[in-house]
């Protein structure tokens, strides 16, 4: 983390855990409404930033090349001291703060609960501003699918990555009325596991419940084939 008031921090962990969770979750949503060209460009900021950055405008009129400074905050008490706000732009070949789209994220910002500075009246406007109040919490019917790529500069892209989830039981597994039958098929197959014309896998994969009806009609079609 920077400790100069003149250099932004854009390390997302210098966030609170939740503001972290909040700042993946929107931008998982982004992701997933199509929008992959924004960055993270400041997320914790000191007091002392906060004031250096006030003073822009108003104390500080000119910068050391004698260019007229314009003011960037209106308050001292940012919510990026308490690590609970950060700042985002848009990538090129739009504008830096692409109007369309920072109201977009601003929308899928407030179905999250997440603050969105687009909102906020005149003279405390600030559309590239996100918070989250202390008492965020993920929202019913949202979660993180994965591991969610928050961009800290223009080159990179909004990604998600979400593992392979286990392959769950065939809809088509065996299943038996009664245990007469039951019994009868896996005799079967142990015979002919015994016989060595199948492996004894196939009896496993009967005694676990995973073999579906299609494994057992092609089973028997190897089982057929190897007696004959």
């Amino acid at each position: 983390m920077s400790t100069s008031v003149t250099q932004t921090c854009r390390d997302l962990s210098e966030l609170t855990a939740a503001a972290q969770t909040a700042c993946r979750l929107l931008f998982q949503e982004c992701y997933k409404a199509g929008i992959v060209d924004i960055f993270i460009t400041e997320t914790y900021r000191s007091q002392a930033r906060q004031n250096y950055l006030h003073e822009q405008g108003r104390t500080r009129l000119f910068d050391d090349a004698g260019n007229k400074l314009y003011k960037v905050t209106w308050t001292l008490l940012s919510n990026h001291t308490s690590r609970r706000a950060w700042d985002i732009a848009v990538a090129p070949p739009r504008d830096l703060y692409d109007k369309s789209t920072l109201s977009r994220v601003g929308a899928i910002a407030k179905r999250l609960g997440i603050t969105w500075g687009g909102y906020w009246p005149a003279g405390q406007y600030d559309a590239p501003h996100f918070e989250i109040p202390t008492s965020w919490k993920m929202p019913k019917g949202y979660k993180l699918e994965g591991q969610v790529i928050v961009p800290s500069n223009s080159k990179l892209k909004v990604q998600l990555f979400v593992e392979d989830k286990p392959k769950e039981k065939d809809d088509d597994v065996m299943k038996f009325t009664n245990p007469t039958t039951e019994n009868a098929v896996r005799d079967y197959i142990k015979q002919s596991v015994d016989k060595k014309l199948v492996d004894k896998s196939w009896l496993e994969k009967f005694d676990n419940g995973s073999m579906t009806s299609g494994d057992f009609e092609g089973l028997k079609i190897i089982i057929s084939q190897r007696s004959a």
